[in-house]
């Protein structure tokens, strides 16, 4: 089939590399527009858009896929199909009319499960012990399409959302071109989903990743791997923020006040409403991630003082 690609992030680009790969002709490539970044705010292409440029694949940057132009091109193109991984803005009628078999979104999470912008967050935030990678069919309602194809993962205990995303995307990509396969061959149609176990996940905010030390460990421990390593797990040290890294449980330890740090010689503690926990990397204003303990040597801990 002739397809198009809409796609942003890097955890889109496995799919792209399938799709060429595949015995399907990709024609080009929607990504969003180049965004500022760095310390110089030079605009940047998007990592699916690197990818294209290096296959040699015309990329289409509108603000909105709306836009009248846009969709002269798309009807020029003539895809059969167009294929949706992360790409970060709305699809309109006007536009998911276009291709015969429509936009085929691939979505990182077990649908009607985590709808929404965050599913691999809210998974991993919420606990769930299973998680996945599902092929649907784009309508103009938030992932309410009829589905196509699913993947299933377990989520580790020590799973970032990051480290979980990146096998997704992988397993993921397999899973959209055997759908592009199969729409294609005619051996696969599309199920409308439950109307059991719908949840929304939405964006996740840096205000939202702001560890409140008076929650049990369980909590604090799911809160900043699910936001690690975006938007990242903070809270505030001297008046200054102070990003986190992962949290070690601990089965037992000091009695420690919430958010009471103590330096020892080889690890830094902090309090909750349970057990404390061991911090993990830390990432000072203006300066690299670094070992907590290495960073406690530096700063000097006094007694009594806390992360708020």
């Amino acid at each position: 089939m002739r397809l198009l690609f809409a796609g942003t992030p890097e955890a889109a680009v496995p799919s792209l590399r399938a799709l060429l790969a595949s015995r399907h002709e990709v024609v080009g490539v929607l990504t969003r527009p180049d965004a500022p970044a760095g310390r110089g705010r030079r605009l940047v292409r998007s990592p699916v858009g690197a990818l294209a440029d290096e296959a040699g694949l015309p990329v289409f940057t509108p603000r909105r896929p709306s836009e009248p132009g846009f969709l002269d091109t798309l009807r020029e193109l003539a895809p059969d199909c167009c294929a949706v991984v992360a790409y970060g803005a709305l699809i309109r009628r006007e536009a998911l009319d276009v291709p015969p078999h429509g936009w085929v979104n691939l979505h990182f999470s077990l649908l009607p499960a985590w709808r929404g912008a965050a599913p691999v967050q809210a998974a991993v935030r919420h606990g769930d012990e299973i998680t996945g990678a599902t092929t649907f069919r784009l309508e103009e309602g938030l992932d309410t399409g009829p589905t196509f194809g699913v993947v299933t993962e377990p989520i580790r205990f020590t799973d970032t959302a990051g480290e979980l995303l990146r096998r997704l995307a992988e397993s993921g990509a397999r899973l959209l071109v055997a759908t592009m396969d199969g729409l294609e061959d005619g051996t696969l149609q599309a199920v409308p989903q439950p109307a059991d176990g719908v949840s929304h996940a939405g964006k996740v905010t840096a205000e939202d990743a702001r560890v409140d030390w008076a929650t049990p460990p369980l909590v604090l421990d799911r809160l900043v791997r699910s936001v690690t390593p975006d938007p990242g797990a903070w809270t505030t040290f001297r008046g200054q923020r102070l990003g986190l890294g992962p949290l070690r449980p601990l089965v037992e330890g000091p009695e420690l006040k919430p958010g009471e740090l103590r330096a020892e010689k080889r690890r830094v503690l902090v309090g909750t409403v349970g057990s404390p926990m061991e911090l993990g990397e830390v990432r000072p204003v203006g300066r690299r991630a670094m070992p907590a303990a290495d960073w406690a040597r530096g700063v000097r801990i006094a007694a009594g003082e806390v992360l708020s």
